[in-house]
């Protein structure tokens, strides 16, 4: 037995053991000289990929909504618990299920010194449900059939039904608050009333903002963040290593963690978290639209393998795409272990023998061109060959990336979700039939008539029990059909100089710990 475990292994192991003195000799050729900076409250911050859209009516990758979320202020906001709290709202109350009505803080601006009133709250959410500006963000808003907006300080939303999950699209990294005149390239210079104020972005090169000063209850203590944007891991690691970056969140390859821990001017932190690594499949593929097929995929991937040797253990298995913290999660699923021989019978069955080339059929995989999705890619190519499976990798920008996979131009692509996850309305938004892009973010047109009343369900349930009745079923129906294959849930880890002292990640991965960062003695 161990010795059939480890020829299962045995590619991975190569994976780590040929990057790891890589590593290595690249550190020890590095400086390890700190760089000089003049001001101690400023702050280098590495991240792989550039936003691709800081408007935050339009921003749905990762990186535009954690910046948005330092930029922008929602009307609400939401704790590391995902409870939620008032923000530009000062407080909100809800006399019947179609009503939700807030009342703004006094004295809120933006960053350009104009007041914030209901009229650029309702402005916001008025463009995004304009179909003709095509925000991504419109299907959100769906049920709501007018805003009202009765005295400068005062919103009224009124739906059209119900909507348990209603005030979680109004916290920042959702939808941000714009000004009402903010027009078509409001992007390129974006203005919010947020803890930070935008200075300037060079494509692909770095993103700047500064601390807002007047930003209620407290202004940021860090006078500077810049994003610096460095696709390349190892490159990310050897600016942490001498000096000329202060920080980095869940973005360098799990190996290179253990040898950065060892300097003594860098710390580790880290947290369980709630984002979801997953595979995509198109269900308009012929081949993909064979449940068997997506079965046998599973059983073909050995998840505990990728997290054991390429992520270092830093996360954990995902049997649905809820994470575990979540009060509508079901753990009672179906479950895909590693099982290459039943994969293969699934095959047979599905229509997929071998050819005399020993292959069934050919798929790709898109993914991003950082490092670790293309070490991930390259482990699924040799699992799923050993079935017959030959899987081309192909590796994309990551604005390319989010384009194709909108657009359904793919066949698999390995991707992650960042804090959707986190509600049950995440259901409908990602397989709902009714929420193909631009819609929603059912990007494989997965069609389930029973997961389509099921989540209608859901999103007018206000009763918190029966609605998670209502999302197991949905839960045990999309392991079944496996529209997704979840991976993994990833734990949150940041290597930073240690000198910034104790960071209170968000098990989101969301960068709203930046306004509470102390610099002191950096």
């Amino acid at each position: 037995m161990p010795r059939r475990a480890d020829c299962r292994h045995s590619t991975l192991r190569l994976f780590f053991t040929s990057l790891l003195p890589y590593v290595i000799t690249s550190f020890c050729l590095a400086s390890c000289s700190n760089s000089s900076r003049n001001d101690p409250a400023a702050l280098t911050f590495l991240i792989e990929s550039s936003p691709t859209n800081l408007d935050p009516r339009f921003a749905t990758d990762s990186q535009s909504q954690r910046i948005d979320g330092l930029l922008f202020s929602g009307l609400l906001e939401r704790d590391n618990q995902m409870n939620l709290h008032p923000s530009l709202a000062e407080s909100w109350d809800t006399p019947d299920p179609l009503t939700y009505v807030f009342h703004l803080r006094r004295g809120i601006r933006f960053h350009d010194g104009r007041p914030l009133t209901s009229a650029d709250v309702k402005t916001t959410f008025e463009f995004i449900r304009n179909p003709a500006n095509k925000s991504p963000k419109r299907g959100a808003l769906r049920m709501v059939s007018s805003i009202e907006t009765p005295d400068e300080l005062t919103v009224i939303f009124h739906l059209s039904e119900p909507y348990a999950s209603f005030p979680l699209n109004l916290i920042s990294s959702a939808i941000g608050i714009v000004p009402a005149n903010a027009g078509p390239d409001f992007s390129r210079h974006p203005v919010g009333s947020g803890p930070f104020r935008f200075v300037q972005q060079s494509q692909d090169e770095e993103v700047v903002i500064d601390r807002n000063p007047e930003y209620a209850p407290s202004a940021p203590q860090l006078t500077r963040i810049r994003f610096r944007i460095v696709p390349d891991a190892i490159v990310r690691a050897l600016e942490l290593r001498k000096g000329s970056a202060d920080l980095e969140m869940s973005s360098l390859s799990p190996d290179i963690i253990p040898v950065l821990a060892r300097q003594p001017d860098l710390a580790v932190t880290e947290r369980s978290g709630t984002n979801l690594t997953y595979l995509s499949f198109n269900l308009e593929d012929p081949a993909l639209s064979r449940r068997e097929l997506r079965q046998a995929l599973a059983l073909a991937t050995d998840r505990e393998s990728l997290i054991r040797f390429l992520l270092h253990g830093e996360a954990n298995i995902a049997n649905g795409v809820l994470p575990a913290e979540l009060w509508a999660a079901e753990s009672d699923l179906a479950k895909y272990p590693f099982d290459p021989a039943k994969a293969g019978q699934l095959l047979e069955a599905a229509g997929f023998p071998r050819q005399k080339s020993g292959v069934r059929l050919h798929l790709t995989l898109k993914c991003s061109t950082e490092e670790q999705a293309r070490l991930i890619g390259a482990a699924l190519q040799e699992q799923w060959r050993r079935v017959g499976v030959e899987l081309e990798l192909r590796p994309l920008e990551l604005a390319t990336l989010f384009s194709d996979v909108s657009k359904g131009n793919f066949q698999i692509t390995y991707q992650r979700w960042v804090g959707a996850n986190t509600d049950p309305d995440f259901l409908e938004y990602a397989f709902s039939s009714k929420r193909f892009p631009p819609d929603g973010a059912n990007r494989g047109h997965y069609r389930n008539p029973r997961v389509d009343v099921l989540t209608d369900q859901i999103r007018v349930e206000m009763n918190q029990e029966k609605r998670k009745l209502l999302c197991s079923e949905v839960q045990k129906i999309l392991a079944e059909d496996l529209p997704y294959l979840p991976m993994w849930f990833n734990d949150v880890i940041s290597v930073h100089r240690r000198a910034l002292g104790a960071i209170d990640l968000s098990p989101t991965g969301d960068y709203n710990f930046l306004t509470t960062l102390r610099p002191s003695g950096k």
